[in-house]
C-alpha cells in the first residue's frame, strides 16, 4: 500500500475509533452540565470557565435564584434538553457563600452508531433514551489583595438505553455509578480592568455497559485545567483569552486521550449595563450572546454552534445549534447597599 494510502486509511480508522468509543451516556452531559458549570454569560463569549465563570466568583451573585434552559438539536432530530435550578444565599460575615443547583436531562429517540460485544464488534444503528441527573454545590469566598478561592462538589448519575435499528431484541444499556468528583478555582483581579483565573475539574465515574452477551464495568476519569485573563479595553467592553487542557482515561475501552483547546471571546455592556452582547470561540466551536438587566432580572442567552463537538465528536451527528439561557433573580436587592 501506498505511503499516502496508508495515511489516508489510518485517519479513517482514528475516527473510527473515537466516534465508536464514546460512551454515549457521558457525551450528553457535554450539552448540559458541562455547560452549566461555566455559565451562560461566559458561554456567549467564548466558554472561558476561568475567568467569569470561576467557581471562586459565586460569592459575587449571593442572595439570587435562577432557571437554566437549554437544547442542543441537530439536523438528524436528534435532541438534547436540560433544566436546571439553583440558588445562591446571602453570604456569611466572612465572604463564604454557598451555591447549589440541581439540573435534570433528557434526550429520546437519540440515533447513534455503536461498538459493543453484543453486536460482534461491529458497528450498529441503534435509537434510544438517555438522561442525566445532578447536583452541584460550589463555595467561594474573598481572600483579600484580589485574590477569591472557590470549591465544587458534585453528585451526577447518567444513563443510556438503545436498541439495535436492525438486530430484533438486541440492545445495549449504559449507565454509571457515582464516584466523588469536583473541582477548584482560583482568581486574581489586581485592578478593575484586569482578572486573571485558574479552574480545574475532575470528574470520576464507574461505567458499567451492558448487552445481550453480558456486562462490564471500568472507571471513567476526566481532568480539565482551564487557565484564563479578562481586560477591560474600553467603557464597557471585556476581551477574554484562555485556553483548557483536558486528559480523559476510560477503562472500558482501555483508552487515554489528552488535548489541548483555545477559549477567545469579547463582550460590550451598554446603557448602563441593561443590555450587553458578546461572541467568541470555544475550542472550535462558534458563540454569542446577549444579556438584558433589569433590576432585579437578568436574561443571559448564549448561542453555540457545533457545541463541544471537540468532545463528544460526530457521535450523534456532524453539526449542530445550541441555545442555552439563564433567568437571575435578585432576591437580596433590597438588603444590599
Amino acid at each position: 500500500m501506498r505511503p499516502w494510502k496508508l495515511f489516508f486509511v489510518s485517519i479513517l480508522f482514528f475516527f473510527s475509533v473515537s466516534s465508536f468509543g464514546q460512551s454515549p451516556e457521558l457525551s450528553l452531559r457535554e450539552f448540559a452540565s458541562g455547560q452549566i458549570k461555566k455559565g451562560v454569560r461566559s458561554i456567549g463569549m467564548g466558554g472561558d470557565g476561568a475567568t467569569w465563570g470561576n467557581y471562586s466568583l459565586v460569592y459575587r451573585d449571593s442572595s439570587t435564584a435562577l432557571l437554566d434552559v437549554g437544547a442542543t438539536i441537530y439536523p438528524n432530530n436528534n435532541t438534547f434538553s436540560f433544566t436546571a435550578v439553583g440558588v445562591t444565599l446571602p453570604p456569611f460575615k466572612n465572604g463564604l457563600t454557598l451555591y447549589t443547583i440541581a439540573l435534570s436531562q433528557y434526550a429520546t429517540n437519540i440515533s447513534t452508531t455503536l461498538k459493543h460485544p453484543g453486536s460482534g464488534g461491529l458497528a450498529d444503528a441503534v435509537h434510544g433514551d438517555g438522561n442525566n441527573q445532578a447536583v452541584f454545590v460550589k463555595a467561594a469566598m474573598p481572600l483579600g489583595k484580589g485574590f477569591s478561592a472557590g470549591l465544587l462538589l458534585s453528585y451526577e448519575l447518567s444513563q443510556f438505553d438503545s436498541h439495535s435499528d436492525k438486530s430484533v431484541g438486541q440492545y445495549v444499556n449504559y449507565q454509571t455509578r457515582w464516584v466523588p468528583s469536583g473541582g477548584l478555582g482560583l482568581t486574581w483581579q489586581p485592578s478593575k480592568r484586569i482578572l486573571v483565573g485558574f479552574r480545574a475539574l475532575f470528574n470520576n465515574d464507574r461505567e458499567q455497559r451492558s448487552d445481550n452477551v453480558g456486562s462490564s464495568t471500568g472507571a471513567n476519569n476526566t481532568q480539565e485545567y482551564r487557565l484564563g485573563m479578562s481586560v477591560g479595553l474600553w467603557e464597557g467592553a471585556l476581551a477574554d483569552v484562555g485556553g483548557n487542557v483536558r486528559h480523559r482515561s476510560n477503562q472500558l475501552y482501555n483508552t487515554k486521550n489528552t488535548a489541548t483547546e483555545p477559549n477567545l471571546g469579547f463582550e460590550q455592556n451598554l446603557w448602563h449595563r441593561h443590555f450587553a452582547f458578546r461572541f467568541g470561540l470555544d475550542e472550535t466551536s462558534g458563540t454569542g450572546g446577549i444579556s438584558l438587566r433589569f433590576s432585579p432580572i437578568l436574561i443571559d442567552v448564549a448561542y453555540v454552534r457545533n457545541l463541544a463537538t471537540e468532545r463528544v465528536g460526530p457521535i450523534f451527528g456532524a453539526t449542530s445549534n445550541s441555545i442555552l439561557s439563564t433567568v437571575v433573580f435578585d432576591f437580596g436587592k433590597k438588603f444590599k447597599k
